[in-house]
């Protein structure tokens, strides 16, 4: 079992990571995004199903 302070942490990396990818996503040029097939309107919602599935 996981203790209180592992499972924060964790919760804090996630966090971070879905900022991260975000931020990245709703940053692309919008040739680049349709070169890779994605919309940065989709930002949110593709960095959530990357970190959390």
């Amino acid at each position: 079992m996981k203790t209180f302070i592992a499972q924060w942490r964790e919760a804090a990396a996630k966090r971070a990571l879905y900022r991260r990818t975000r931020d990245e996503i709703a940053g692309l040029s919008l040739r680049e995004a349709i070169d890779l097939g994605i919309y940065p309107g989709d930002a949110e919602r593709i960095a959530r199903q990357a970190v959390w599935g």
